[in-house]
């Protein structure tokens, strides 16, 4: 338990950051989830990537995932859908 003041906000701060940002995981993992399951059953279309990548970048933006993650995402995700368009 802390004694100081600062230190009990910091602790307060941190558990809603802890929260915001598992809210925030939790929603892009989902998303990817849908996504690729759409491009293996063979339904992928340009606004699933979209919804897709936009779920990516704003996940990046806000510090939950890093740039190049994002980037490696983006990149599966389209050579996946490349890859369902073929067949």
């Amino acid at each position: 338990m802390a004694n100081i003041r600062s230190a009990e906000k910091q602790r307060r701060q941190a558990e809603k950051r802890k929260a915001r940002n598992r809210a925030g995981k939790s929603t892009l993992r989902t998303t990817l989830k849908k996504g690729r399951a759409t491009i293996s059953g063979g339904d992928a279309d340009k606004e699933t990537l979209s919804s897709s990548f936009s779920a990516i970048d704003k996940a990046a933006k806000r510090g939950l995932i890093k740039e190049n993650t994002a980037n490696r995402y983006k990149a599966r995700l389209s050579a996946a859908s490349k890859r369902a368009a073929s067949k």
